[in-house]
């Protein structure tokens, strides 16, 4: 081989970037004397200090399947902390599990913001161990998270944005929006039967009420869960991998007018 050739491909392997495995890491907290586990999770193969990302899981709680999306989220441009809304002991096996951890957090929208909040406080205590920059955080939830970050949103905590994938979006203090200082995104499957529409045009003259900039996106042909690889109830809850792709596509432009 010639050595100028040599020279060549020497300099295409060196300008090939050194791709760092994710780190995973993870966080135990206590709230009102109950433990709690979520993940922190970013690539350290970068260390400009990036957005960071709260993520509250789907109704099964923190699990394999929702480090995999947080993962997904993180890539190399922000520090995802998958939360734990249901307290370290707590680790549904089944549907019928998860519906009642959640059904016992959604029951009580106090203890719900409560501990999203408590969350997004440990999220931030972490900054001194991470490329964290604690100026520039949003939200962003699935299911059941996507119905706590827009109850996060209510409580009045100040974000740079929350991101609903087919989450619920009814509350009992509709009121409470008045309260809103972020901006809002939902997206959402226009054939959901879990969020009907007379469920959804409530939320939205929730908002046009409270005046808060909002977004709402309809897919049309989606129904629950359609970013989860593994929803597979037809007419329910379903994975649907182009309206998927699309909606992560909305919300990393989203991320762009937030943080920039």
């Amino acid at each position: 081989m010639k050595r100028s050739t040599l020279i060549v491909l020497l300099g295409l392997i060196l300008a090939i970037p050194a791709w760092a495995e994710p780190v995973t890491k993870a966080v135990t907290y206590t709230i009102d004397g109950i433990e709690y586990e979520g993940m922190i999770i970013y690539d350290d193969g970068i260390s400009d200090h990036r957005p960071g990302i709260l993520m509250v899981p789907n109704w099964m709680g923190p699990t394999a399947q929702s480090l995999e999306k947080a993962t997904r989220v993180a890539a190399d441009q922000y520090v995802v902390f998958m939360i734990d809304m249901y307290g370290k002991d707590i680790r549904p096996a089944n549907s019928a599990e998860a519906g009642a951890a959640a059904g016992f957090v959604r029951t009580d929208r106090g203890l719900m913001r409560k501990r999203v909040n408590a969350a997004l406080e440990v999220f931030k205590e972490q900054a001194d161990s991470l490329p964290l920059d604690v100026s520039r955080i949003a939200a962003i939830g699935f299911c059941f998270g996507g119905g706590t970050v827009i109850e996060l949103a209510r409580s009045g905590t100040e974000l740079a944005g929350v991101v609903s994938f087919h989450g619920n979006l009814d509350t009992p203090e509709p009121n409470d929006a008045n309260n809103i200082k972020t901006k809002v995104l939902v997206l959402h499957g226009a054939d959901d039967p879990s969020v009907p529409d007379q469920q959804v045009q409530a939320f939205i003259n929730e908002m046009r009420t409270a005046n808060v900039d909002w977004q709402l996106v309809h897919y049309g042909g989606a129904v629950h869960s359609f970013t989860d690889p593994y929803a597979a109830t037809p007419g329910r809850a379903e994975y649907h991998p182009v309206v998927a792709e699309r909606s992560f596509r909305v919300m990393e432009l989203f991320f762009q007018e937030i943080f920039e």
